[in-house]
């Protein structure tokens, strides 16, 4: 089978303030990078609009409504110090969204192997009624309570490499006992939460904070002695991956020392343990990740990875 990729042009029009990291050029950046010759056995796809429905799987409607009613006309209005909304920042967050629906789809009906969802905005920052750190709706949260939910999985797991804390999807999914939440993260680094004490409502939830100025080998060490052995003990039959590059040495708003043989690395042992426990079933979402260059090279890194593993 095949690698699926999910994008879609909406995603270009959620525009932000001149100089923000969260930029449109993000994503011009991973589809130029996407589009090379080794990457044409890639089943491209358009993500769908997400429904209401599913966006209730992860936030109140009282929460989407009043997303509704601050979208500007025109030009852009901040929803707090870091994250904005314009026109087009909705639909393209329900697009986001609607792409990790329908890889789940795909993946758990053996349509394709594992797939990539390369839409923005990100999404793990977005709390059950707050938007933060450029996120708006929680992705990868609503894409495992889609799978457990309406898929009828037992259990799903979660993993989430950004740099910064997945401070939204631990909300989303602290008390749910079908998931489990795993995080590796900078600390001290904002948002501030992601402490070793955060255990979840039920133990679902395993944070490892990194040092800053951490390297590769560092982040080596701690997969292979905790998130490895975690997911085989949890034996998720989805693994859904919060893919953000904004570990790498070249990000400007973080200290790690990650390299995109790094990525590399993780990406392949993430898709060895699937393999392992639940038939190599991936869905990953673009999360963070603001060098433009290290962007580009650690996505296709990573989708190479989805590649090969779905081919083996």
């Amino acid at each position: 089978m095949t690698t699926a990729l999910y994008t879609h042009p909406d995603c270009l029009d959620h525009i932000m303030p001149p100089g923000h990291p969260e930029q449109v050029a993000r994503m011009a950046h991973v589809s130029e990078a996407l589009s090379a010759p080794s990457f044409a056995a890639l089943d491209r796809r358009d993500a769908p609009l997400c429904s209401d429905a599913d966006v209730l799987l992860g936030h109140p409607q009282r929460y989407f409504d009043r997303l509704q009613t601050k979208a500007p006309v025109s030009g852009t209005r901040p929803l707090d110090a870091d994250t904005h909304i314009s026109p087009g920042s909705l639909t393209a967050a329900r697009r986001a969204v609607g792409g990790a629906i329908a890889a789940v789809d795909a993946v758990l009906s053996d349509e394709v192997s594992n797939a990539f969802v390369a839409c923005r905005p990100p999404g793990h920052h977005a709390e059950q009624e707050k938007p933060m750190g450029f996120c708006l709706l929680g992705t990868a949260a609503i894409a495992a309570k889609h799978a457990l939910d309406r898929h009828g999985l037992s259990r799903v797991a979660v993993v989430d490499f950004d740099v910064h804390h997945g401070n939204g999807t631990q909300a989303l999914l602290w008390n749910e006992p079908r998931a489990l939440f795993v995080s590796s993260h900078q600390m001290p680094l904002w948002p501030g939460s992601g402490h070793p004490h955060e255990t979840g409502g039920h133990d679902n939830v395993i944070n490892l904070p990194l040092a800053p100025m951490s390297s590769g080998a560092e982040m080596r060490r701690t997969y292979e002695s905790e998130v490895f052995p975690a997911l085989i003990r949890f034996a998720p039959e989805l693994l859904i991956l919060s893919a953000g590059f904004d570990a790498h040495t070249a990000d400007p708003l973080a200290q790690l020392d990650w390299t995109t043989e790094d990525f590399t690395w993780l990406t392949a042992q993430l898709c060895d343990v699937a393999r392992e426990v639940c038939g190599g079933r991936v869905v990953s979402t673009l999360e963070g990740g603001y060098d433009l260059k290290a962007l580009a090279n650690s996505s296709a890194a990573h989708v190479h990875e989805l590649m090969r593993n779905g081919t083996a």
